[in-house]
């Protein structure tokens, strides 16, 4: 479908500003009578028979007010050169399509391609760990050969690691803004900016003119889990925005990886606990999360272990040996078969797959390339 007229657009931002018209009742009405204009041209009688509008909402409807309004962002969007995308664009997120509470529109800046199909969120507390600002930047240097697009939300901590994490191994990354296009928060992440809109860019739902609120925080963290594949969980406490995410990307049915952590560390309470709610599954290396979400290197398919074979630690050649007499084999039988622990044979696979000597298949099965 063509991106909207500038007519059309004007009337889809009037239409953001009816009071307590959702997402999910503004994609209804317009799925039903075809156009935002149309909304507002219809008789209030029949909106109102539309399953899940209601009467009560309907009154809000001020199409004087609600324009003037949209007339003020419009002059902002036109005057800041701000990109944006209608729900039912081709050049919408894709997944963000699949998700029933996605913003009818999405604003953005910066030099975003969401062509790699790769793309992950990464999400944790503020006040992050020495452990967990280590495992964030070695997590996203192994999975950088894979060049996955980093998605997180800015903040402090655990957000600002991975998207600087990103940039330092010349990833893709976006941030999701819970706020309008007019500023950056925290203030002292505008040193960011150009960085990031270099190789990437920020994603929002909301106007210049929103009034900076905790709420859009909670709206926002749906659009971190929808535009991703999966959602990593890295460091949480037993409450907090990052577990809210979770939740939002389980509900869309995304895999969800979390970062185990001491029982006793209050800093790793939330993961522990989502672990143990079976919400999200054990990481503990880029391997899980490779191998789980079935990435394949495209190097992985060229014809090269002969070359490479040399390059072999004394544990990879163990296990190269043993997957030389098999078609595939579970990664827990390699493990059993070669005597080495499931964690070890993890990682060392993955190092195999970077090296181009073996390919992960659905199942966690491997075989020699």
């Amino acid at each position: 479908m063509t991106m909207l007229s500038k007519q059309e657009l004007r009337y889809t931002l009037a239409l953001q500003r009816i009071p307590n018209l959702g997402d999910v009742s503004a994609k209804k009405l317009l799925r039903k009578v075809g156009s935002a204009e149309g909304v507002f041209n219809e008789k209030k009688s029949n909106l109102a028979k539309i399953d899940g509008i209601g009467v009560v909402r309907l009154r809000e409807i001020n199409m004087k007010q609600q324009l003037e309004q949209a007339d003020e962002e419009l002059q902002f969007i036109e005057d800041n050169k701000v990109a944006w995308s209608y729900f039912q664009d081709k050049n919408y997120p894709e997944r963000l399509k699949h998700c029933l509470d996605g913003p009818v529109l999405l604003f953005q800046r910066g030099n975003i391609d969401l062509g790699n199909k790769k793309i992950i969120s990464i999400v944790g507390t503020r006040k992050i760990t020495s452990y967990g600002n280590a495992f964030c930047q070695n997590l996203i240097e192994e999975l950088a050969p894979l060049n996955p697009v980093i998605v997180s939300g800015l903040a402090y901590g655990v957000d600002i690691c991975a998207h600087k994490a990103a940039i330092e191994n010349k990833l893709q990354t976006i941030g999701c803004l819970a706020h309008g296009l007019d500023q950056i928060y925290p203030k002292d992440h505008k040193k960011y900016i150009a960085k990031i809109e270099e190789n990437g860019g920020f994603y929002t739902e909301f106007w210049s003119s929103d009034k900076f609120d905790k709420t859009n925080f909670l709206k926002r963290n749906r659009v971190i889990a929808g535009l991703s594949e999966a959602t990593i969980v890295i460091e949480s406490a037993e409450k907090g925005g990052s577990l809210v995410t979770a939740d939002i990307a389980h509900s869309y049915n995304r895999e969800v990886f979390a970062l185990p952590g001491r029982a006793t560390d209050p800093q790793s309470k939330g993961c522990n606990n989502l672990i143990k709610q079976q919400k999200a599954q054990v990481l503990t290396t880029a391997a899980d999360i490779i191998y789980q979400l079935g990435w394949e290197l495209k190097e992985a398919s060229k014809p090269r272990q002969t070359q490479l074979f040399v390059e072999l630690d004394e544990e990879e050649k163990i296990i190269f040996r043993f997957l030389k007499d098999k078609e595939k084999e579970l990664l827990d039988v390699i493990a059993l078969e070669c005597s080495l622990p499931v964690f070890k044979v993890a990682t060392i696979l993955m190092n195999m797959e970077l090296k181009g000597v073996i390919r992960p298949l659905p199942g966690k099965l491997f075989q020699l390339v």
